[in-house]
């Protein structure tokens, strides 16, 4: 049985609920989690260190790694595809 995940802070929630990029068309849906919001946020919009953010989050920073690496590998997947 997996570990229970830990409860992250998030300190940012976006009014919209999602981005379309195109046209009228609907392709596949890429969905970005808050956890995965927060750290596009921390990291490359405002700048902070991966370490500082991580603690601010709440997580290590491994896992913080984790996160971030996925939020962009999904924005890298919507942009191009």
């Amino acid at each position: 049985m997996p570990r229970r995940r830990c409860r992250r802070r998030i300190g940012f929630f976006p009014e919209g609920r999602y981005v379309r990029f195109g046209g009228m068309g609907f392709g596949e849906e890429v969905v970005l989690g808050f956890d995965e919001v927060e750290a596009i946020r921390l990291k490359d919009l405002l700048g902070f260190p991966q370490e500082e953010a991580a603690k601010v989050m709440g997580v290590s920073q491994p896992t913080f790694h984790r996160i971030l690496k996925e939020a962009r590998r999904k924005v890298a997947d919507a942009l191009v595809n």
